[in-house]
């Protein structure tokens, strides 16, 4: 299927500064897609798991998790944000050959990795019972929603450890690792949620345990991988000892800064978008949770395509080749948009059978498939925006993007689902969603085509200034 000499034998063209045909090109873009997708996918087949698992003890387990979803991925989103800050200059420093200097990035993204998860950790654990009530949670559901989200909180340090060595490993052009182990920690998942839900019978905490137990088999692993066993990022390659540079974090920061906020506002549109659809009743709130975790299996591949186009793009900038990296760009959001296109339409057909896999309540079932069948046809749109996104990322340009997302969001997505709940219900916040996605891929395509993106790079084989 794949061939990761092959995949060296490629990169290693980009920064020797080798023409590269076509058919190169797209070898490529497939041989890092198909990894990073499959990862993507695992990851995401781990939360479907647990909403589907928890869904068969009844709506109100059902609408615990959903209430503090958008908590979870804003969390998860922070770690995501800060390891991309620190994978951006290594995959820019490997572009341009200099090895030495992405090894140097590599140990301080692992120092300020693990001190940043252990304070949001703690923030966590101070938080999580209060959580649910400010979230407008019944005292029905919330002492399970507090509990779930205790357990998360533990986890963090081992999501940011999983965020940093799958972004580290992918930088160096090594995406075969990350998805293996993707896959492997979403088998650990379903054991362990078996375990702890069915065996132990501890509910919706039996969830959350099993997913820390998955993470922490998976940090192990992985971890080795990238720190001793990578060809050009394992430390012991370094002779010379290890000084604290600022402007790594710095650079680190110019470049997370803009994603976290994004991430953080656009998960507090989450929230908001949570509370519109609250007043609405818990058989609403289920099928909002269910139809969201449905719909993110048919988008991760747009996110795996993304993962590659920002090596690509990362390594081609790094290595001041423009037009290459223009080349990636729109062939990655081509690939893009044509495989979320043919999920959009797998998505529409089988959304009864989705929907009915994570909940066995008639009402919960029946508005799930209709909202998820509204989305399909933005599905296409949706890609462009993500992997239109990844593209500006892995060229170090991330507050300009981070603002057409945030204003899309809120201006669009949320006006709309305010003034549509009222009369349509569920069903006027996914109509809401999908034109607004349909006009976020479109202004992506715009800032694409029209090149502001790559205005910092710098002449060939030289690392871009920050």
């Amino acid at each position: 299927m794949l061939n990761a000499k092959k995949t060296e034998k490629l990169l290693a063209r980009i920064r020797n500064g080798n023409e590269m045909s076509t058919r190169e090109k797209l070898n490529l873009i497939v041989e890092l897609s198909i990894p990073s997708m499959l990862a993507q996918i695992s990851m995401v087949m781990m939360f479907f798991i647990d909403a589907a698992m928890v869904g068969h003890l009844g709506s109100a387990a059902s609408a615990s998790i959903g209430l503090i979803e958008s908590t979870l991925w804003l969390v998860g989103s922070v770690m995501s944000a800060a390891a991309v800050g620190f994978a951006v200059q290594v995959s820019h420093f490997i572009g341009a050959g200099d090895f030495v200097r992405a090894r140097q990035v590599f140990r301080h993204a692992l120092v300020f990795g693990m001190v940043f998860s252990v304070i949001i950790a703690l923030a966590g654990v101070a938080v999580h019972k209060p959580l649910p009530f400010w979230l407008k949670g019944g005292a029905d559901i919330a002492p399970m929603a507090s509990s779930y989200f205790l357990v998360f909180s533990v986890t963090v340090p081992f999501m940011m450890a999983y965020h940093l060595m799958a972004d580290m490993l992918k930088s160096s052009g090594d995406m075969r690792t990350p998805s293996f182990l993707s896959i492997m920690m979403c088998v650990c998942d379903v054991a362990f949620n078996y375990l702890f839900i069915y065996i132990l019978h501890l509910g919706v905490t039996g969830a959350a345990l099993g997913t820390l137990c998955a993470y922490v088999m998976t940090v192990v692993p992985m971890t080795r991988q990238a720190v001793w066993k990578n060809r050009i990022l394992a430390l012991n390659l370094d002779t010379t000892k290890f000084v604290w540079v600022w402007s790594y974090i710095r650079n680190a920061m110019k470049i997370s800064l803009p994603i976290a906020i994004q991430s953080v506002l656009m998960s507090g549109a989450q929230v908001v978008s949570t509370l519109i659809v609250a007043p609405l009743g818990n058989v609403a709130i289920a099928a909002n949770s269910f139809a969201i975790t449905a719909e993110s299996l048919c988008y991760m591949p747009g996110y795996g395509i993304g993962d590659a186009s920002s090596t690509l793009v990362g390594q081609t900038f790094g290595a001041g080749r423009k037009a290459l990296c223009q080349s990636f760009a729109r062939m990655t959001i081509g690939v893009g948009m044509g495989v979320m296109a043919f999920m959009g339409l797998i998505m529409y057909v089988f959304a009864p059978e989705m929907i009915g896999f994570l909940s066995p309540v008639d009402a919960i079932r029946e508005l799930g498939t209709e909202v998820l069948r509204i989305e399909a046809f933005a599905e296409p749109f949706f890609a462009a925006s993500i992997v239109s996104y990844s593209v500006c990322v892995g060229a170090g340009d991330t507050i300009r993007p981070a603002a057409m997302n945030l204003a899309s969001m809120w201006c669009v997505r949320l006006t709309l689902a305010w003034t549509l709940a009222s009369t349509y219900g569920l069903r006027g916040v996914w109509i809401a969603m999908a034109v607004e996605l349909t006009f976020r891929g479109i202004i992506f395509l715009i800032r694409i085509a029209r090149g502001g993106w790559l205005a910092k790079i710098a002449p060939n084989n030289s690392v871009p200034v920050s």
